[in-house]
């Protein structure tokens, strides 16, 4: 098993700026992509941004330009700084792990428990 902990999340205002952070342990084999989620009130968990072992990103489009991800493999972290924060961008952003089976083909995912981001006056 994989343990994925989100820190970094609290009460921003808007306009405002925040770093999260997720550092994986456990029992670590090859992690490959590892993302960030997130899930508004009342709505779908939906992919903020992702990043490959070898650094390629990728970024929702209501993020781009805003949001930066970034990974260090020797610690199995990766974080998100998100700047000029939006009101609607309130939501519980999880963190994702993909970690390369041993025993079949294919990733197997894990989720963190998630730290909350709400972005209020």
């Amino acid at each position: 098993q994989v343990q994925l902990l989100e820190s970094g999340g609290g009460l921003v205002q808007p306009g405002g700026s925040l770093r999260l952070s997720c550092a994986a342990s456990g029992n670590i084999f090859i992690i490959n992509t590892m993302a960030w989620y997130r899930e508004a009130p009342g709505k779908e968990r939906d992919l903020v941004a992702s990043i490959t072992r070898g650094s390629v990103k990728n970024y929702s489009d209501s993020v781009k330009g805003r949001f930066t991800i970034s990974r260090d493999n020797a610690k199995n972290t990766i974080y998100l700084q998100m700047e000029n924060l939006k009101r609607e961008w309130t939501a519980v952003y999880y963190c994702n792990a993909r970690q390369l089976s041993r025993a079949t083909p294919g990733d197997v995912p894990y989720w963190g428990q998630g730290a909350q981001m709400p972005v209020s006056a």
